[in-house]
């Protein structure tokens, strides 16, 4: 179950590492165009990133609730591996969509063995 908790570890600190630098380089315009929709948006991106962390980390640990725990952060990475692309193809910014399809498929493919094992 490597291949899940390094995947896990990448994208929920990536996605901490996003949210930061787009905060320090002022690039969040939806702060005052959209403060509500955006901050709870935000919210559930780093609550996902966090759930990442822990069960990626748990993961590496052999701990026993680390799988099951990955699964509840896979269906959070999924759900927001669908909707964030949408922000990005409004724009035209094609690059991200395709990064989020890429997200998607390997977040299905890390599910797998983590299925395996629990069955």
């Amino acid at each position: 179950m490597t291949f899940p908790a390094i995947f896990a570890l990448i994208i929920g600190l990536g996605m901490i590492v996003q949210w930061i630098l787009s905060f320090s380089a002022e690039g969040i315009p939806e702060l005052e165009t959209e403060p509500i929709r955006i901050w709870f948006h935000i919210v559930g991106e780093i609550i996902t990133a966090l759930v990442l962390i822990l069960s990626g980390a748990g993961l590496l640990a052999g701990w026993p609730w680390a799988a099951p725990l990955f699964l509840v952060a896979s269906g959070m990475l999924i759900y927001t591996a669908i909707v964030s692309p949408g922000y990005f193809a409004q724009q035209g910014k094609s690059i991200w969509v395709l990064f989020f399809s890429i997200v998607l498929l390997l977040t299905v493919i890390s599910i797998i063995p983590i299925f395996k094992g629990i069955l």
